[in-house]
């Protein structure tokens, strides 16, 4: 039992200098989203602290992401929701696929599949009541709605 309790231990040291590129950027990569969409106060509030750290090129690590295997499973976490949505990516989108990322976006939210149960286990804070739901739902259809019409015509 202690020859097997060494052993983890020694595994457990050992994967510390295995660590995982951490999505980290500088600068206000989320001016084009905000520009382009408009939320409300109240709504930008709301995915700053309940979308951002996962949907965008940057995120707010907490002290337990220096800690592997759970660095490797936040930056998974990360870089598969960043390959639903990227908020800091949305200059990139098509109309088209900006409408459809608002349609996911409007689906997730009725049926309370974001943000991540696992994310808000720690994150308390995001959690979304009925009333911000509501607002963010409220925002993202007027807002689909809008990509829908097309451009302005000249």
């Amino acid at each position: 039992m202690k020859k097997m309790a060494k052993l983890l231990l020694l595994v457990f040291i050992a994967i510390q200098f295995f660590r995982p590129e951490k999505n980290i950027n500088q600068g206000n990569h989320l001016a084009s989203f905000i520009n382009e969409t408009n939320p409300p106060e109240n709504v930008k509030t709301i995915l700053t602290r309940s979308c951002y750290d996962c949907h965008s090129n940057n995120t707010e690590y907490p002290w337990y992401n220096n800690i592997a295997p759970v660095s490797w499973w936040l930056s998974f976490h990360v870089k598969d929701a960043k390959t639903h949505l990227n908020l800091s990516d949305w200059d990139n989108y098509s109309e088209r696929q900006k409408d459809h990322k608002l349609e996911e976006l409007i689906e997730v939210i009725e049926e309370a599949e974001m943000p991540l149960k696992e994310y808000t286990w720690v994150h308390q804070e995001a959690r979304l009541s009925a009333e911000q739901r509501e607002a963010i739902l409220e925002w993202a259809t007027l807002t689909k709605t809008l990509y829908g019409l097309g451009p302005l015509p000249r």
